[in-house]
C-alpha cells in the first residue's frame, strides 16, 4: 500500500500486522471492532489510504468519503442499528479527542445518545 504510514496504528491492522475483529473490507474501506467500545456497537471504519484526519482532506477524497459513508450505512444496517439509530463521529486533532492520527470514523449505537456530548 503505497500511501500507508510505518508506524501508524490503524494502517498495520490495514496490513493484518496487529489483530482487529473485522466486521466490513473492501478495496479502500476497513471496519472492525473498537478494542474499547463506549457503547453496544462500536466500529471503527477507516479508509485503507493514510489520512491523517478530517483537516487533511480535499476536494480530490470526495468519492473516498462516498466510499466510507455508504460503508457505515451498509455496516448499521448488517449490525441491526440503522432503523433506531446511530451515532457517526471523527474526532480532529488533540482538543477533539483525536487519539490515532488516521482518519477513521466511529460507528456507535445500540443505546440512545445525548446531546451536546462531552
Amino acid at each position: 500500500m503505497p500511501d500507508d504510514q510505518p508506524d501508524c496504528l490503524f494502517c498495520r491492522i490495514v496490513r493484518g500486522e496487529i489483530p482487529a475483529t473485522r466486521v466490513y473490507e473492501d478495496d479502500a474501506v476497513l471496519a472492525f471492532r473498537d478494542i474499547a467500545p463506549r457503547s453496544p456497537t462500536h466500529i471503527l471504519v477507516v479508509p485503507k489510504k493514510h489520512v491523517g484526519s478530517v483537516a487533511d482532506l480535499t476536494d480530490a477524497d470526495g468519492p473516498l468519503l462516498g466510499r466510507l459513508f455508504g460503508a457505515i450505512a451498509r455496516i448499521a444496517r448488517d449490525e441491526g442499528i440503522a432503523d433506531a439509530g446511530y451515532r457517526v463521529v471523527s474526532n480532529v486533532g488533540r482538543w477533539g479527542g483525536q487519539t490515532v492520527d488516521h482518519l477513521h470514523f466511529h460507528l456507535m449505537g445500540g443505546r440512545a445518545f445525548a446531546w451536546p456530548p462531552g
